[in-house]
């Protein structure tokens, strides 16, 4: 099917409001999400996320008399920067009003300017390095920063008893950025870093861990947290096993969390992670969610911020929707608008939220995954962090949600 190109001038700001009465081009959105690299195993559910949200659009009629349309491409990892650089050219070649991506806030960090400077809305459903906080006024996400999550992660091990805590972080925007929250929540309860401060990173490419492992383990840490993706998280519990560490004082976050299980290459023995614990931004999401997403993906084996693909996916169709037409510009220009940041009904999915934009009423889209409206920073205003435990399989369970605030920048 031809899709015809989006303009940069058919609404702009002076269309904000217009309660969807104009009667835009089609919109065509991108994604770049991991297909490969170190945190491929998010692209899956994120890829679902999106075509489910467009699905739901589309089934309704589409938006401006026309389907959704949508360029998937492959934004890999850090360590392969010429992925990312290379699929976000095409994104702009091809002409999408909005990129879905990246997860990895590196990768975002290599091509936001490009992106955004095309006059192209980017919505990450998983970055949370703090750096991105209101970088840009075309660049949006659906998950939280550091700031909640590290508060989260840094207050779970502090509860449970750790004084003397110890970082195995990866030198990576996300790593150091999460480890810097997770120091000063530690710090600020009385607690000390004996191992992965300022200067203790190792690099993103590793793969002996035997060093860095006993460094950390001769500092006489109560816990440990790995902050690291899963291409490396594998390697450094296979050490701390080896090296004698209780593997139930260990925590894991969002870039390494999921289920290990027992076979393969990422598998450990069974019983080697049980009573180890890991946190994960968004709200969980509801058996009904899944099971949608499944018909999407039937071999979906994580949901890992697919709530916030979806999310971000019809956040943008509202925005254009609400602005009346499909092009960069105007969907920038409503997307806090539709979040909820002006207040208006809330609402949720596209059929009741649509239905209220073209009645001309504002709204307060609530999202699947638990984020509040966009703040001035184009964060998330408030979110809920996941505390998930490890079982005898190597497999984690929900435990808990705790809500926080995202702090004004």
């Amino acid at each position: 099917m031809l899709v015809l190109a989006l303009t940069a001038c058919s609404g702009g700001s002076d269309e904000a409001g217009e309660g969807g009465s104009g009667s835009g081009e089609p919109l065509k959105i991108g994604t770049l999400l991991p297909v490969t690299g170190s945190l491929a195993q998010l692209g899956p559910p994120e890829i679902a996320g999106v075509d489910l949200a467009l699905d739901e659009i589309n089934a309704a009629g589409g938006l401006f008399g026309a389907d959704v349309t949508v360029v998937h491409t492959d934004s890999s990892d850090a360590q392969n920067a010429s992925v990312s650089t290379a699929s976000a050219q095409e994104l702009i070649t091809e002409g999408v009003s909005a990129v879905i991506g990246a997860a990895s806030s590196s990768v975002t960090l290599n091509v936001i300017d490009d992106i955004t400077g095309a006059g192209i809305v980017q919505v990450s459903p998983a970055n949370t390095a703090t750096s991105l906080s209101g970088y840009s006024d075309f660049y949006y996400r659906t998950a939280p920063p550091d700031t909640v999550q590290g508060d989260v992660l840094g207050n779970l091990i502090v509860s449970d008893g750790a004084a003397n805590v110890g970082i195995l972080v990866f030198n990576d925007s996300y790593g150091t950025s999460l480890r810097d929250v997770v120091s000063g929540v530690v710090e600020e309860s009385g607690g000390t870093i004996v191992y992965g401060a300022d200067g203790q990173e190792f690099d993103p490419a590793e793969q002996n861990f035997a060093t860095i492992v006993g460094d950390a383990i001769a500092a006489q840490p109560d816990a440990i947290a790995i902050l690291a993706f899963t291409d490396q998280t594998p390697l450094i519990v296979r050490e701390l096993v080896a090296q004698g560490w209780d593997m139930s004082k260990t925590y894991f976050v969002d870039g390494n969390l999921q289920n290990f299980g027992t076979d393969g290459d990422t598998g450990f023995p069974a019983d080697t992670l049980t009573g180890a614990q890991g946190t994960l931004p968004g709200a969980y999401p509801s058996e009904e969610f899944q099971g949608r997403m499944l018909e999407i993906d039937p071999e979906l084996e994580e949901f890992s911020y697919g709530p916030e693909a979806y999310d971000a996916t019809l956040l943008v169709a509202l925005a254009a929707l609400k602005g009346g037409a499909s092009d960069g510009e105007t969907i920038q220009a409503n997307m806090a608008a539709v979040s909820g940041a002006t207040d208006g009904t809330e609402c949720v999915g596209w059929e009741e939220c649509s239905a209220l934009v073209e009645d001309g009423e504002e709204i307060a889209y609530q999202a699947v995954s638990g984020v509040g409206p966009f703040n001035d920073a184009n964060d998330p205003s408030s979110a809920f962090i996941g505390v998930y435990e490890f079982g005898e399989e190597n497999t984690y369970e929900f435990s808990r949600s705790e809500e926080g605030v995202v702090p004004e920048s």
